[in-house]
């Protein structure tokens, strides 16, 4: 199971070595499908940081982290991070500009290791209640995200996991499937309705003969690729409810699967990509659907599942982030 702080320049390296398991004509790999679900918004301690007290190894929090509510005044309030989460909204920040004061505390980014400090801050500059520092500054203990509990104490868990761009979701999502977000540093309706011209995994597979599909909800974001709109890929899309639990069944998923969620609320199918203020319950579910439909497949035994999360959206991590050595 894939959680977050990865490399920044790690999606490009990623989709490397998937395509080294699929097609090594060296060394068999027994990994034959690789699935990967990205899920929205939220940080490695705010869902897993709490693990850790069903695996100490994790790199998970114990509560003695903390955040003050203004990070010049000494006496400022502090925000101790806990386990107390539940639904969350308003959306935190999480352009630019309110990462970067989360990290370091203001527009100065000197600061080696990053210390990680202007959460609960940049959350106040939103909502001068405090209401939205607390939510920042608080996780899931591990009976919450039962899907996840139960995970986590079975398969592997990444606790190194850094968003490609400190930024929005669009970018990261970009990053994903071809190491770039072509430049963007936040969510641009035009571009992405133009389509981003960079060459991505995708266009790797078919060159080297390797299946791939996609399994939409209701918008495949991978359509802000401009190259997977053209016309020898149509193919390769599959409404979700139709196609996917078929297709496990069957023993016929292709070799790369990309799962897109429902990313916003229709009538009777509520959105489940846990993208505040979504209800993480309905991630759980879709991510136990996803897990138990590939549980099920005659591929499973050849299979990798990865599930990741976009970005942090503006929830509290204590491991520093990369400031030295990256692109």
């Amino acid at each position: 199971m894939g959680t977050e702080r990865i490399s920044p320049m790690a999606s490009k390296v990623f989709a490397m070595l998937l395509l080294l398991l699929l097609h090594n004509p060296i060394q068999a790999s027994p990994i034959k499908t690789i699935v990967v679900l990205v899920m929205e918004n939220r940080s490695f301690d705010h869902m897993l940081g709490w693990m850790k007290k069903l695996n100490p190894k994790i790199n998970g929090v114990d509560g003695s982290e903390w955040n003050a509510l203004s990070v010049t005044d000494p006496n400022s309030k502090r925000f101790y991070f806990d386990n107390k989460s539940h639904y969350v909204d308003p959306d935190p920040g999480h352009s630019f500009q309110a990462i970067r004061e989360q990290i370091f505390g203001s527009a100065d980014t000197s600061a080696h290791p990053a210390p990680m400090i202007g959460f609960a801050q940049e959350a106040y500059s939103m909502d001068n209640t405090t209401n939205m520092s607390r939510s920042v500054m608080n996780g899931f203990p591990p009976n919450k995200v039962p899907v996840y509990q139960a995970l986590v104490s079975e398969f592997a868990v990444f606790d190194r996991w850094f968003a490609s761009v400190p930024s929005s979701t669009q970018p990261n999502r970009l990053f994903v499937h071809s190491g770039t977000s072509g430049g963007a540093t936040s969510n641009i309706g035009s571009l992405l309705a133009k389509g981003y011209p960079q060459r991505t995994i995708f266009e790797d597979l078919d060159a080297a003969g390797i299946s791939f599909g996609i399994y939409y909800q209701n918008l495949p974001t991978t359509l802000f690729y401009r190259n997977l709109r053209k016309l020898k890929y149509v193919g390769k899309f599959h409404e979700y409810g139709l196609s996917f639990k078929k297709d496990a069944k069957a023993g016929k998923l292709p070799g790369y699967v990309v799962v897109e969620q429902r990313y916003f609320d229709l009538k009777g199918s509520p959105a489940n990509d846990d993208h505040p203020s979504h209800d993480v319950y309905q991630g759980q579910v879709f991510v136990k659907e996803v897990y138990e439909t590939l549980r099920a497949s005659p591929q499973w035994n050849q299979t990798l599942f990865v599930i990741t999360y976009d970005e942090h959206g503006g929830f509290y991590d204590h491991v520093p982030t990369p400031v030295r050595g990256v692109p």
